[in-house]
């Protein structure tokens, strides 16, 4: 958004340093892209006076002039324009003044005589398209002067980012409204001064609205006697400031409005109007239009037109119709000042490819109550601009009339939410400073009514950001938030926490953690065997490997790994904690969401070994992570496994079981599917239900201890079996003798004698301890030899 100083000043008395003002308004969320000088390229252009003027007697369509423009010489000037006489006050460009095109006017000499500049037209100075002859310049204005100065342009023009929220900052006003907010300054409204001149503009016009809904309000005027000419200067600079080119006294009134108040205007050839009507109602699919532009467009039937008692005549909030454009011979003018519904407009806009400085506004809504205004004032421009007489009253139709909004406003919670402490009062000046009337009566819980220009302010908590802003965001003060209790005892139970534990586990044993994206290809899924039921589908996948999102973890563990192998990292210890997504057609969402744990092992058991004789990592270091996961980690029941048949990607696969309740997957990857990923050796992996994992634990009570006080004793014991005997078999039995004073049992060594190979030596320490004594060893031994006797009783063991 362009704002210009100039303009923005008769607003407002601002009269303080440009920067300060573009950093004040940045600080309130308007933020300051740029100061610019609009007509910087003609800064060096002077005002000239034509002292003589004769024909060159060496040819007919040129003259010789004789310019002062200031300086200690007369200068001579060749021109070619038929309109330069003497007496004149001209724009000149002396000898070295760069033009707006780039050109640099260098001594010149035409048809033998030389040339010390140029007197410009309108065009070559990038005022108009006129081209018909010179400038000529107010008789007033003083010789040797600076254009731009005489002429009182523009020098400031701000360029302002504005959020699609504050629709109200899509004008001078609107800025104005900031600026006086900002510097406590006084707003001052442009002054009204409509002469009707009788007649009655309903007996002309009727306005017919088919969907209230789509167009909550739409007035005309009525200008007769308009003479179609250029606009006023100080208009037509205004709108060059912010890079508007005139057009015409008409056609630049409703663009003049635009900037200035913010509602689009647009002026039909009252003539071209069928039928005296107006209607504002939908199109027709595949009906064609023809649009200022002189396009034929193809419409729908979600596209909003207006209509005269035959045609359509306008895009509604768009574009006007070429079949109803002001021409140089037109003599009335239609006015039209209407609210459209903004996502309408937005989607015809954005269908056809055709932004306008209109739709723009409209599709981010405008200001109803203040449309009316907007007119008036059009009306009255127009009609001095015009030479033409604005007939009485307006015809309106407004089937939805402006209702006011009002909210609640607690000024305790609100200083509570920003951190600050201010009083009351302040709230209430931001609040009136914006327009907005407050009622507080209540001390407690004020009514606050906000304005038709501020179309954001739609909640409370959206009047607590007006207080923080205006009061300045970057000066509330940084405040660490007051914590009762500690951050492990907060964060425990949530899901959160419970993934952060997770996470914490894989990293503290050696895995690192892959972060893939939830998008994959439908091929990564195919190539796994995995299922088609249950794929949830991009809308607008960024290309076709990102298709559906992931329905299993494995192929982005998979796709990590082929990444590593590539890059010469054959050592690969990976784990993902991360989400799938299955279709679910009783979710809010139609998705589902599981959250699961993927483990990957890949090359030698150990990263540092010689390159032959190498063990590989198998079954036994994928079970070992899960088991220690389940029983060292979450503190659960050691889990169970038993073997799945036609697994669709692991084989062999392994089913784990928890509390008699399947968790998860452990297994290799098949050989042809590890050789598209490049795996030479076998990839083994991991895959665990961590929704059922962290229910288990939510239902697991961890009971605590006191911490012994007496000294352990401590006994080996040798036992001697079969070598199928199983090492958990004796620990059973031991655990289950009945020693009371029995604390815990340790497998130390295995041991088989050479040549045998039917038996085996398993030796255990038992430690021995009493909560209360300290243990003698009679007491020890006669609790051990329990221990043996149970052993030798329930085991075919000896010692």
């Amino acid at each position: 958004m362009l704002v210009s100083l100039n303009w923005l000043r008769e607003f407002v008395p601002y009269e303080g340093d440009i920067q300060v003002l573009g950093d004040k308004l940045t600080m309130l969320g308007l933020e300051l892209e740029g100061i610019d000088d609009p007509f910087e390229n003609i800064k060096d252009i002077v005002v000239g006076h034509v002292v003589e003027c004769e024909k060159h007697p060496e040819a007919e369509k040129l003259s010789v002039c004789t310019v002062d423009v200031g300086g200690p010489e007369i200068l001579t000037i060749v021109c070619g324009a038929p309109n330069v006489g003497k007496g004149q006050k001209v724009p000149v460009a002396t000898v070295g003044t760069v033009m707006p095109e780039g050109m640099k006017i260098k001594k010149a000499k035409l048809r033998g005589i030389k040339s010390f500049g140029m007197i410009c037209s309108e065009r070559e100075l990038g005022f108009s398209d006129d081209h018909d002859g010179i400038w000529v310049l107010d008789d007033t204005f003083s010789v040797g002067e600076k254009l731009v100065d005489v002429m009182n342009l523009e020098r400031v023009v701000f360029d302002f980012d504005i959020t699609p929220n504050r629709a109200d900052c899509l004008s001078i006003l609107g800025f104005a409204r900031e600026t006086a907010l900002a510097f406590d300054l006084p707003l001052t409204m442009p002054e009204l001064n409509l002469v009707e001149a009788g007649g009655n503009a309903a007996d002309d016009l009727k306005i017919l609205i088919d969907d209230p809904a789509l167009c909550p309000a739409y007035h005309g005027r009525i200008i007769r006697g308009v003479e179609t000419r250029k606009s006023p200067d100080w208009m037509r600079f205004k709108l060059l400031a912010l890079g508007q080119r005139p057009i015409s006294n008409i056609v630049d009134v409703t663009n003049y409005i635009m900037f200035e108040l913010g509602q689009p205007l647009h002026a039909f050839d009252l003539d071209l109007i069928e039928d005296a009507t107006i209607r504002v109602a939908p199109a027709t699919d595949g009906m064609k239009f023809t649009t200022l532009d002189d396009v034929e467009r193809t419409l729908t039937s979600k596209d909003l037109l207006i209509w005269d008692g035959k045609k359509p005549v306008a895009l509604a909030g768009v574009m006007g119709g070429a079949n109803s454009e002001m021409h140089a011979e037109s003599t009335s003018v239609l006015l039209e000042a209407a609210v459209f519904r903004p996502g309408t407009v937005r989607k015809t806009a954005r269908r056809l490819s055709l932004p306008s400085d209109a739709s723009y506004r409209f599709e981010r809504g405008v200001d109803q109550q203040l449309t009316r205004f907007c007119q008036d004032r059009a009306a009255q421009l127009m009609a001095e601009a015009s030479g033409g007489s604005v007939v009485s009253g307006v015809v309106s139709n407004e089937p939805t009339p402006w209702q006011d909004r009002t909210h609640g406003y607690r000024h305790a919670r609100c200083m509570s939410l920003l951190g600050l402490d201010l009083e009351q009062d302040f709230a209430k000046k931001v609040f009136e400073g914006e327009g907005c009337a407050v009622d507080d009566s209540n001390a407690d819980n004020w009514t606050v009514s906000s304005p038709s220009h501020r179309l954001d302010l739609e909640r409370e908590v959206d009047l607590y950001e007006e207080v923080g802003r205006v009061f300045g965001l970057d000066q509330i003060p940084a405040v660490l938030p007051r914590v009762s209790k500690s951050l492990d005892t907060v964060s425990s139970g949530t899901e959160y926490a419970f993934i952060k534990n997770i996470k914490l586990w894989g990293a503290g044993i050696g895995l690192n953690e892959a972060v893939n994206y939830s998008f994959v290809g439908s091929d990564d899924l195919d190539r796994l065997n995995l299922p088609e039921e249950g794929r949830v589908f991009i809308a607008n996948p960024l290309s076709e490997d990102q298709n559906v999102m992931r329905t299993d973890l494995a192929p982005g563990l998979l796709n990590t790994l082929k990444n590593n192998l590539a890059q010469g990292n054959n050592h690969v210890r990976i784990f993902e904690v991360a989400k799938k997504f299955l279709a679910d057609a009783e979710s809010e969402t139609e998705t589902s969401e599981h959250i699961r744990l993927g483990v990957l092992l890949y090359g030698p058991r150990h990263a540092n070994e010689w390159p032959w004789g190498v063990e590989s990592a198998d079954y036994l270091d994928v079970k070992g992570h899960i088991e220690h996961l389940i029983v060292n980690h979450l503190k659960l029941e050691a889990p169970e496994f038993s073997l799945v048949e036609d697994h669709a990607y692991l084989e062999p696969c392994v089913q784990v079981i928890v509390n008699e309740m399947p968790i998860g997957l452990i297994g290799r990857v098949k050989e042809d599917i590890a050789d598209y990923y490049h795996a030479r050796k076998e990839a083994w992996l991991g895959d665990l239900d961590l929704d059922a994992l962290r229910s288990m634990t939510e239902e697991h009570a961890i009971e605590f201890a006191p911490l012994p006080v007496f000294p352990p004793s401590r006994r080996d014991v040798t036992v001697i079996g079969s070598i199928t005997l199983g090492a958990d078999v004796i620990r059973k039995v031991i655990e289950e003798a009945g020693v009371s004073i029995m604390e815990s049992v340790e497998l130390v060594a295995e041991y088989v004698p050479e040549g045998q190979e039917e038996e085996r030596n398993l030796s255990f320490r038992l430690t021995y301890r009493s909560p209360t004594k300290t243990l003698k060893d009679k007491q020890v031994d006669k609790e051990h030899k329990k221990v043996l006797a149970a052993l030798e009783k329930n085991l075919p063991i000896h010692f």
